[in-house]
């Protein structure tokens, strides 16, 4: 995401950058740059001219012209106003993407808004998963009475996430489900209520009559439309004529990670005055991120985001097995069932890129293609061919185990020979590495004992 536009941005700053002193032309220059780039990320052109005229009004003060450091200063200058025009609300961390629900002790209730296609029923699944991981007890509520297989769509995602549906066979008024739902809900002792409501391919009368009705009856916590990041400014547009006509506390934008623009995301808050409070980055239900200003402003200008990717490492890893895996490293008793253990992990943070993106300095530098992708595939899959007993003690792997290791995992004897010889050599690394202090395994475990 915002690959392109880091890119220009990061190309601007050469006209500042390292710089004694820093005149108005070079300011000029920079600014022109970056509003070049705004603008071919399809950023509104209000929001572009407010932009480049607070930056230029900030940079131009004595402050920075007479900085010991102006190059830099101009840099932040630029990152607070992205900052400001994402959504910053004042708040720690620039969150503006905090729900605001009732304690568990009463039922709250939020509305999802969109129009066909944005991804409405999938993004309600993937909201359920993360306020269940926050100890909520949800249930989604099926009033999408009009796609085909929507209320089915629904109840199998989510089986998956083991959320519960509430439907009405045969219903035709999403009025009647949602007080049902309602009752319920009282019942099961639910704690909030996500509603996927009706979409259309575009805005018309009778569904904005049909969720004035729904927004009357349930008096709706919040309001989050759902829109596609992929349709840039005509996100904002929907955005804006959705809040005139029922009202929004918040937008969640959906195919967030092929979003190599970023319009919509640096438009929204200005045009709508609406906080952008998620982002989908996938497909899966986990890829469902909360929208941090500061730290997508850090994206954007090429700095990464480590809390980010510190955040999805603390969800997928869990610290019991990482200080077990820790002692495995410094006695010398890391197997290959470990490695097998950790390629999974990594696969469960999300794409390469996705992580690469977050580390300071690398988005844009390294693309998914200078990743061999393919060599960890086949890694998974030689170890994955292998049983139990193999992989915790691979000395017992003769010619023949090899062979069949081969067979199982479409590869070449040449080839499993090749990962057991990068096993031991990985396994004397850390020898070495474990003699050198504690700290040692601690910077295996960040990453660099993975063998390619």
């Amino acid at each position: 995401m915002f690959d392109k536009l880091t890119q220009k941005i990061t190309d601007a700053f050469r006209f500042v950058s390292g710089k004694s002193v820093i005149t108005e032309k070079n300011i000029d220059d920079a600014v022109e740059a970056i509003k070049l780039a705004l603008l071919e990320a399809d950023v509104n052109l209000r929001v572009v001219r407010r932009f480049v005229n607070s930056t230029i009004e900030e940079a131009k003060g004595e402050k920075v012209l007479r900085s010991v450091d102006p190059g830099q200063q101009f840099v932040k200058i630029v990152h607070d106003k992205l900052v400001s025009f994402l959504g910053d609300t004042g708040g720690p961390g620039g969150s503006s993407q905090d729900l605001h629900l009732k304690g568990p002790d009463t039922l709250s209730v939020i509305l999802m808004l969109g129009l066909q296609g944005a991804g409405k029923t999938a993004t309600s699944t993937k909201l359920a998963l993360r306020l269940k991981k926050e100890g909520r007890k949800p249930l989604l509520v099926a009033c999408d009475l009009i796609r085909p297989a929507a209320v089915e769509q629904l109840s199998v995602l989510g089986k998956q996430i083991d959320v519960p549906v509430y439907k009405e066979e045969g219903a035709s008024d999403p009025v009647k489900v949602y007080r049902g739902s309602f009752e319920w809900a009282k019942r099961n002792l639910i704690d909030t209520l996500i509603i996927d409501t009706t979409g259309r391919l575009q805005i018309d009368e009778p569904m904005m009559e049909e969720l004035s009705r729904l927004k009357e009856a349930s008096k709706p916590d919040e309001l989050l439309l759902v829109a596609d990041a992929m349709t840039g400014q005509s996100a904002v547009d929907i955005a804006k004529t959705f809040d005139e006509k029922i009202g929004l506390t918040g937008v969640i934008l959906t195919k967030f990670d092929s979003d190599t623009r970023g319009g919509a995301a640096l438009s929204l808050k200005t045009i709508t005055g609406k906080p952008l409070k998620f982002v989908a980055v996938g497909e899966k239900p986990e890829d469902f991120e909360p929208f941090y200003p500061d730290r997508f402003a850090g994206r954007i200008l090429g700095m990464g985001d480590v809390v980010s990717l510190v955040e999805k490492a603390q969800e997928i890893i869990d610290q019991k097995e990482a200080l077990v895996l820790r002692k495995k490293m410094e006695n010398e008793t890391f197997t290959l069932e470990d490695w097998l253990e950790q390629l999974r992990s990594v696969k469960k943070m999300g794409s390469l890129q996705s992580m690469i993106n977050l580390i300071p300095g690398m988005a844009g530098q390294v693309s998914e293609e200078d990743i061999d992708k393919a060599e960890l595939k086949t890694q998974e899959a030689i170890l994955s061919s292998m049983t139990r007993k193999e992989r915790a003690n691979h000395i017992m792997i003769g010619p023949s185990r090899r062979a069949r290791i081969a067979r199982g995992s479409g590869t070449s004897v040449a080839e499993v020979a090749r990962l057991l010889k990068k096993f031991d050599k990985m396994k004397t690394m850390m020898k070495k590495m474990s003699k050198m202090g504690k700290n040692a395994p601690q910077l295996m475990q960040s990453g660099g004992w993975s063998p390619r």
